[in-house]
């Protein structure tokens, strides 16, 4: 089975050749695959094992074979950065799909799997950072295996879109009142000294920065108690705060326009944030920050 040679592309027809991206893609067709993203800083990855480690454990869980080793896929990414020359903050996203065959819903055979990645200058959001966000609630309504980072997003992106539209940076997800996690990132409420965050299930992707959270707070002696909050917790939350490889640790200061305590940020969150610098070895610099308000990324 192949496809006639003249296509529609766009208002177009025209050789199939000539189409600029591949039509017979499962990534395209199916968002048959998964990624990641992974930050740098001063040209250094952060958390690169975990990263590798966890696309793996994705690809299994979709049963796509990797067809070269972890060494291999690492040793390729740093020498990524090298060859670009990346000495200051950025971010490689990397992508692996069951490859490209007619379509069909049923797994091709004798197909090899379709890889690539890129890096992307990210100066980070000091802004951001040093005053907080606003976010806003939206129903989870993502399919039951959020746990592997695949390719399909759109429930993810109308969320964010929707904060998007609201002026905010993240939208926090629910089923009936019961938070899971945001739509790029897992979500934390402080509450009495105590961390509260929503246990690692199917229902929420194992975020890479979470882990080092879970380390930071062992540390520094703050109790992490895994078990969901609910919406109306939020209401008499000492601290709310995200966490993702590209947001790191951003304190939540309003959701839905409500008020967080007192609008700024509080004790643990900024502990967690010096706790995150000092691990990612962070110096900050003045020259590579970036100011702004709301920055869309899709990776935690």
């Amino acid at each position: 089975m192949s496809v006639y040679p003249v296509v529609l592309s766009q208002t177009k027809l025209i050789h199939r050749d000539s189409v600029k991206y591949p039509m017979e893609e499962r990534a395209l067709q199916f968002g048959d695959g998964v990624y990641e993203v992974i930050r740098v800083y001063h040209g250094n990855y952060y958390l690169l094992t975990e990263h590798v480690d966890r696309l793996y454990r994705s690809a299994e869980a979709i049963k796509i074979d990797i067809p070269f080793s972890k060494d291999t896929l690492t040793n390729l990414l740093n020498e990524l950065l090298e060859r670009n020359n990346i000495n200051d903050d950025a971010k490689v996203y990397l992508q692996i799909s069951r490859g490209s065959a007619p379509r069909d819903h049923a797994f091709p055979t004798d197909v090899s799997p379709n890889f690539y990645a890129y890096v992307q200058k990210m100066p980070r959001n000091m802004k951001n950072l040093e005053n907080g966000v606003a976010v806003i609630t939206h129903e989870d309504d993502r399919w039951q295996n959020c746990y592997i980072k695949s390719l399909n997003l759109l429930p993810n992106v109308i969320a964010k879109q929707a904060a998007h539209e609201k002026g905010c940076y993240e939208a926090i997800l629910h089923k009936g009142g019961l938070v899971t996690e945001c739509s790029a990132a897992n979500v934390y409420l402080v509450k009495d000294g105590k961390i509260y965050t929503h246990p690692t299930t199917r229902n929420i992707l194992y975020g890479c920065v979470r882990l080092r959270i879970e380390a930071f707070t062992k540390n520094l002696g703050i109790p992490l108690v895994e078990e969901a909050f609910t919406l109306k917790d939020i209401e008499t939350a000492d601290e709310l705060f995200l966490s993702s490889s590209t947001s790191e640790v951003l304190p939540i200061i309003a959701v839905d326009a409500i008020q967080i305590a007192n609008g700024k940020p509080q004790k643990i969150t900024k502990q967690l944030q010096q706790a995150y610098e000092e691990d990612a070895k962070i110096n900050i610099n003045p020259g590579n920050t970036q100011d702004v308000k709301n920055t869309f990324e899709n990776s935690y």
